[in-house]
């Protein structure tokens, strides 16, 4: 029997994490590097790459690759994993994602296309690619979805909820069909306080939006803990999921929302 120093080590694989700059994906970084694991950091935004590729070698004994990708064009996809070639990740997490509001009845094509390219397609092809690479080896997906997949609450999401529930559909039909090499597991966040979330909060008030402030409240109010989560508190479960600690767990759909699912 394994030690839980052992279990949870990370120490001599490599992980992919997206959406790597900020919030649940950052965090994400941080913990995966204090658990051992060398770093490729993939995000469009590669000043914030940069930084967090800094402050991680500041205080961890890792190798940190950074890679600017458009998520939304597969051909960007294709040559992030061309430039993997041989030295592929033992760990996938498909963090990055957008959360752009916008009326159903006033979504367009083009609107459409971005959001589903980035919250579901980049996360079907980066799997893809995975697979190909780790399927005769084995090794850890982790992707990260919404609770709007599960019980929509905001307006204008339409689109992100279809999109975030495809991402947990793509997980479990691959646990079903590489379930003896590859442990492919979803994360379901939820009230979580990144940037991006923060930002949302201080654009309502700045508007004074009332609907999204409503929204944020009532959100709030039904919180069974009472509180918004942290990026961090994301970032433990995906740990847990790429460890030993997880080593029998393939398929599932872990809510981290303080609750608000049940409530």
């Amino acid at each position: 029997m394994k030690p839980i120093c052992e279990l949870i080590s990370l120490k001599g694989k490599r992980a992919l994490i997206t959406g790597a700059a900020s919030g649940i994906g950052k965090a994400t970084a941080f913990r995966f590097a204090e658990a051992g694991a060398d770093l490729y950091l993939v995000d469009i935004n590669e000043e914030g790459l940069k930084l967090v590729k800094e402050r991680i070698q500041e205080k961890y004994d890792v190798n940190v690759e950074i890679f600017r990708v458009n998520l939304a064009k597969k051909q960007e996809i294709d040559i992030l994993w061309k430039l993997l070639e041989g030295r592929e990740p033992d760990i996938l997490v498909n963090n990055a994602g957008v959360y752009w509001f916008k009326d159903f009845v006033e979504v367009d094509e083009e609107f459409y296309r971005k959001v589903m390219a980035i919250n579901l397609d980049s996360v079907f092809w980066m799997c893809q690619h995975f697979i190909r690479r780790r399927k005769n080896r084995g090794e850890v997906i982790i992707n990260v979805s919404s609770i709007e997949a599960f019980l929509p609450f905001a307006k204008g999401l339409v689109h992100y909820d279809t999109a975030k529930l495809g991402v947990v559909a793509l997980t479990r039909a691959i646990a079903r069909e590489y379930g003896k090499t590859i442990r492919a597991n979803v994360v379901v966040p939820g009230g979580i306080e990144t940037e991006g979330v923060k930002k949302l909060k201080k654009e309502a008030i700045a508007k004074f939006d009332m609907e999204k402030i409503s929204t944020s409240l009532h959100f709030n109010a039904r919180l069974p803990m009472g509180r918004f989560g942290d990026p961090d508190e994301v970032a433990r479960v995906i740990l847990f999921l790429a460890s030993d600690m997880a080593s029998y767990i393939n398929g599932a759909v872990i809510p981290v929302d303080g609750g608000f699912l049940s409530a």
